[in-house]
């Protein structure tokens, strides 16, 4: 097979991306009466190309506010648009969380709002609970993000200390009608989980924050403990009468990615084999999907090359290094070390919102050939593992991908392409 496996990685991974985009996917779901006036909000890295297609086919009048990451925007003409920081929420993102809330803070029945949700949601609007400061907020939220705790478990917390997640925004915009469109980027797809969930009712209890800032041992401001101490953290749950008129619509989630990818990589020749949302230690998913690829290598299970295996979901990263890199780079390191230059093996690992944690590239790839290369450059993979600079490995070798901001979001994105099986 004459093939540029490189290539056909990145045309996968912009497959998997353009299969999310708000402008494939948002307008079949919009209210049929597109008509009279509607009040549009938003949050996450997809927010403001979400806000753009509403923008493009709503006929009455529209007005609004989304917050996006910084460098997210879109070109919106009645729609405002701010950009904060992202995954560590900052003065920025505060003040718009308070404009948000003052929106929809005096509607009636006959108001309709549209809120755009998508990944990134939960730092972008960031407005403390009583008695909280951003401070306190930030410094929690460092602490979940090199803990290794899982974006449920993050999110659980971010939700107990918010006066706008947890259900707590559609609370505030009783008793209009709200219409919540989401992109998902978290395993299983959970509308609880996504970007916190403003507008739906949450199953999880202040308990539950507590024990998550013990079992990660975070270091949490007395304020916090005190706050998440007191029943007026708790969050919005089912049986209350606001969330009557809240409607929770998905619209694009991680298994349509890889199902779109898998369609390009059967017309390119490649059997595909998909794996599914998954979570865990990055190094350690990396290592079963090298497992999987030696078992294929080798004896030709569970499918015969040529093939891919595809997967996403998120992975998490334990912090102990000073190193460079997300959870994208730091997969491909460990997958990079546990083949050892395997041949007819090539990996894409990579993130949909096209920035790998707080890098500016998306992720990376790995061929045959990385590991002898990155010795020859005096670099030992476990010594990058023990440092999670994944970053700096692969910026040595020339092999990050680059993409800017795709303004969607359905979390990382993983494709190994076997050319050659070698049954026993």
């Amino acid at each position: 097979m004459s093939v540029d496996p490189q290539k056909i990685l990145r045309e996968l991974f912009d497959t998997a991306i353009a299969a999310a985009h708000p402008r494939q996917v948002l307008e079949p779901y919009l209210p049929a009466d597109r008509s009279g006036r509607v009040i549009v909000i938003g949050a996450g890295k997809a927010a403001a190309a979400m806000a753009e297609v509403v923008e493009q086919c709503w006929q009455g009048e529209v007005c609004g506010l989304v917050v996006t990451r910084y460098g997210h925007g879109a070109n919106c003409q009645k729609i405002e648009v701010v950009e904060a920081a992202h995954p560590v929420p900052d003065a920025a993102g505060l003040a718009v969380a308070k404009r948000v809330l003052d929106l929809v803070g005096n509607l009636n029945e006959d108001d309709r709002v549209i809120f755009l949700l998508s990944g990134g949601g939960s730092a972008l609007l960031a407005l403390p609970a009583q008695g909280l400061t951003l401070a306190d907020k930030q410094q929690v939220n460092k602490a979940l993000l090199k803990s290794g705790a899982t974006i449920g478990e993050m999110n659980c917390v971010r939700k107990h200390l918010s006066a706008i997640k947890g259900g707590r925004l559609a609370k505030a915009c009783w008793p209009a009608t709200v219409y919540t469109y989401a992109i998902s980027d978290v395993p299983g797809d959970l509308a609880t989980v996504i970007a916190s969930g403003p507008t739906v009712a949450d199953p999880s209890t202040r308990a539950d924050a507590l024990a998550i800032l013990k079992r990660y041992a975070i270091d949490a401001p007395k304020a916090v403990i005190d706050w998440l101490n007191n029943p007026a953290s708790e969050t919005v749950k089912a049986d209350d009468p606001a969330l009557a008129r809240s409607h929770f619509q998905l619209i694009a989630k991680p298994q349509q990615s890889l199902e779109a990818a898998a369609v390009k990589a059967r017309q390119a020749g490649f059997s595909p084999l998909i794996l599914g949302d998954l979570e865990g230690e990055s190094r350690e998913v990396a290592k079963v999907h090298a497992g999987i690829a030696r078992q294929i290598i080798q004896h030709g299970q569970p499918l015969k090359a040529p093939c891919v295996i595809l997967s996403g979901g998120e992975t998490t990263v334990t912090v102990r290094g000073n190193g460079r890199g997300g959870r994208n780079a730091e997969f491909l390191l460990s997958l990079t070390e546990s083949l050892k230059g395997l041949p007819g093996v090539y990996a894409l690992a990579a993130d949909t919102d096209g920035i790998d944690g707080s890098e500016e590239n998306a992720g990376a790839l790995m061929t045959p050939s990385s590991h002898a290369r990155a010795q020859a450059l005096g670099l030992c993979g476990s010594d990058e593992l023990d440092n999670n600079n994944g970053y700096g490995y692969f910026a040595a070798l020339d092999a990050l991908i680059v993409t800017e901001p795709t303004r969607t979001n359905v979390n990382d994105f993983r494709a190994i392409l076997i050319l050659e099986s070698n049954p026993s």
